[in-house]
């Protein structure tokens, strides 16, 4: 079996059409879909318009959540939120939390057990993001019966093998390549480079195996569009990779 993960689109429609073009000249049929697909300062209505008539596996992500939270189209001036019309909303409404695809592979947004807490990383005091001590994923994973393990949330491209064989994967994100946060404490995400990212995952005899591709596309008229609607930490994520 041969799958992408997706994951954080966060309403980059191009990063999107990008993503699914490299994956589709791989020869790869199958996506599933992470969550946070539409919040942010860019194409929320076009990302949603793209991700509902392919009908890509997805989960709710915690950003889907609060969009769907804020109401109806209208109830709020957020950028990405009126862009949408109710079949938007709907759609959003509709997803899982979390998914047991085909039977063998777990999707989550952050952990396994929260849609907003980063599972593979944590945030020090100091703002730092560094890797989680092996126990803690673990812990997060009790239940979970699942060989692989997918989760987004944190943007950051990374792989764990648990003790027991299981693999924990986060595929990274199609099109947030940084941001800040001040939850827990203010810190920053950034992967150093404007890429569009997301993972392939391959099962042979000897398990479940982890590529992750980086794909070029033009990111800088959505860094230039995020700058209009007034978010420069996001026009220079989408530049660049880093949040200036």
């Amino acid at each position: 079996m041969k799958l992408a993960a997706i994951a954080d689109i966060h309403g980059n429609c191009v990063a999107l059409e990008a993503v699914l073009a490299d994956i589709a000249a791989l020869g790869i049929d199958e996506v599933v879909n992470l969550g946070d697909h539409l919040s942010g300062p860019l194409e929320a209505r076009r990302t949603a318009d793209l991700l509902m008539e392919r009908g890509i596996a997805s989960i709710r992500g915690d950003q889907d959540r609060i969009m769907v939270e804020l109401g109806a189209p209208g109830a709020s001036r957020r950028i990405d939120h009126r862009q949408l019309e109710q079949s938007h909303l709907d759609w959003l409404a509709s997803l899982p939390p979390t998914l047991l695809h085909r039977d063998e592979i777990f999707l989550c947004h952050g952990s396994p057990k929260s849609d907003s807490a980063f599972w593979l990383e944590r945030v020090t005091e100091e703002g730092q993001i560094l890797s989680r001590p092996i126990a803690e994923i673990e812990s997060e994973a009790v239940g979970v019966e699942a060989s692989l393990i997918l989760c987004g949330h944190s943007h950051l491209p990374r792989a764990v093998r648990l003790r027991d064989g299981r693999l924990a994967v986060n595929p990274g994100s199609v099109g947030c390549p940084g941001y800040d946060s001040p939850k827990p404490v203010y810190h920053k995400g950034q992967t150093g480079t404007p890429d569009a990212c997301y993972a392939i995952l391959e099962r042979s005899s000897r398990g479940w195996s982890t590529t992750f591709r980086y794909v070029p596309y033009d990111h800088m008229p959505m860094a230039e569009l995020a700058q209009r609607n007034g978010l420069p930490v996001w026009a220079a994520a989408l530049a660049t990779g880093w949040v200036e």
